[in-house]
């Protein structure tokens, strides 16, 4: 039979699979490198676009936005005191949501060169003390209820803006300065020590002080070998704490002996803190020495992240006899205006920015102005102090300004960088002719 034989197709069909093959080709050639791109492109979109990153514009560091304004042209005003780049809606975000935080370097800043005298021999206190602006101060003690017969007790008092006003006169006068009570009906206010307690702080006429509440920070004990035998015997070292921080010091070995020493410090308990915020609550010791030790000449305050190295009576010449000065304080080693701190103090989180606006707008609005390095002859060296560490003379100039500082942290916030300009210079203002010798290094 015949042969039968199917249509020959394959060379067709081997042909059009060549011819589909060169298409997928061509497609990869020209699909892929543009599927690259547009990786490229969506990638570098993400990136610029990321907030964490230290080139957005975004950031809420204060260096760029100093840099923003400055581009802008509209630098720092009195009268600008929103004091940030955001909208409404970025205000309310960044209120709610703390920024997250971002690990800078450290800056590291060498340590201050202070050429104390060798020895304590033969020193006197200088007789200019005499030649300082002299009047008379006495403080509230009780607040009467009044005739509505609403009435809460408040260690700082009730102070009314216009009572505010004149206790900025240095003049024989009552004022408010914390430690007010109520009448016998009402409990205590607060900052209550125990009797044997009170008793030995009124025998102090030289003070080193300092606190811990809240177990927030270690016991660091003075240098026994830096601190002469007169210092030891006649300086009162006395470190207020709560009964909490009193608890964490027994559990870590810190238990006070039977005269209640831990090494050189005297611990003073204080029960029922005036304020909830701690941070609030140190600057009784830290403003109210002049109350707290009734009988002393001198005081030198420490903030509990301090350690004393050096003998006192040697710290009170270098920085106020020599200085012919009867308040001394340490400026910032960052920082020289307050628009500044009031910037760090938001970026932070440091405080309620409401509160921090509202202070910041009352200061502008009574005078406040931003600190001029260039001036010929400025107030201040520098307009934020760091704070930690005071040295004072219990003058009535210097009694008055401690006082009129802590009335400032009691009606506003509890950020005392914010207010201390603010105060020193009202108070320079309001009394020509009756300086008060401030030495800020």
């Amino acid at each position: 039979m015949p042969e039968r034989r199917l249509p020959i197709t394959a060379p067709a069909v081997a042909g059009s699979r060549r011819h589909c093959r060169k298409l997928r080709r061509r497609c990869r050639l020209i699909l892929l490198p543009a599927f690259a791109l547009a990786l490229l492109y969506l990638a570098y979109l993400s990136f610029s676009s990321h907030a964490n990153l230290p080139f957005h514009v975004t950031n809420h560091g204060p260096s760029n936005r100093e840099n923003l304004l400055k581009r802008k042209d509209l630098g720092y005003s009195p009268y600008f005191t929103n004091i940030s780049i955001f909208t409404s809606s970025d205000r309310t975000r960044y209120d709610l949501e703390p920024p997250k935080s971002r690990k800078r370097p450290r800056k590291r800043y060498a340590p201050c060169e202070i050429q104390f005298l060798p020895a304590v021999d033969d020193l006197m206190d200088p007789a200019q003390y005499e030649n300082f602006t002299q009047f008379s101060l006495n403080y509230i003690l009780r607040e009467e209820v009044p005739g509505n017969g609403f009435f809460e007790p408040l260690f700082g008092g009730h102070q009314s803006l216009q009572d505010r006003e004149e206790t900025y006169h240095a003049k024989d006068q009552t004022l408010h300065c914390g430690f007010v009570r109520g009448t016998n009906d009402y409990p205590s206010t607060g900052f209550d020590l125990d009797a044997n307690d009170r008793r030995y702080m009124a025998t102090c006429h030289v003070a080193v002080s300092s606190c811990i509440f809240g177990s927030s920070d270690y016991l660091r004990k003075p240098t026994k070998s830096r601190i002469g035998s007169y210092a030891k015997k006649n300086v009162c070292f006395v470190m207020f704490i709560d009964e909490l921080t009193l608890a964490t010091l027994s559990s870590e070995g810190h238990m006070p002996d039977e005269n209640g020493f831990v090494g050189l410090w005297r611990i003073v308990v204080v029960k029922n803190l005036p304020y909830k915020d701690m941070r609030r609550a140190g600057k009784v010791p830290k403003f109210l020495s002049h109350r707290l030790f009734p009988s002393a000449m001198y005081s030198i305050w420490l903030d509990s992240k301090l350690r004393l190295h050096a003998d006192p009576t040697l710290i009170i010449e270098y920085f106020l006899w020599r200085k012919k000065a009867e308040y001394a304080i340490s400026m910032h080693y960052d920082r020289s205006c307050v628009w500044e701190e009031v910037l760090q103090n938001k970026c932070l989180n440091k405080y309620n920015h409401a509160a921090i606006d509202e202070q910041f707008h009352f200061y502008q609005s009574d005078g406040l102005v931003k600190f001029n390095a260039s001036g010929q002859l400025p107030v201040l060296p520098s307009y934020v102090p760091e704070g930690s560490f005071i040295v004072r003379a219990h003058t009535p100039m210097s009694n008055l300004f401690s006082c009129l500082w802590f009335n400032e942290v009691n009606r506003f916030t509890s950020r005392d960088q914010l207010s201390f300009t603010y105060t020193y210079l009202k108070l320079r203002r309001m009394n020509p002719g009756k300086p008060i010798h401030l030495n800020m290094f």
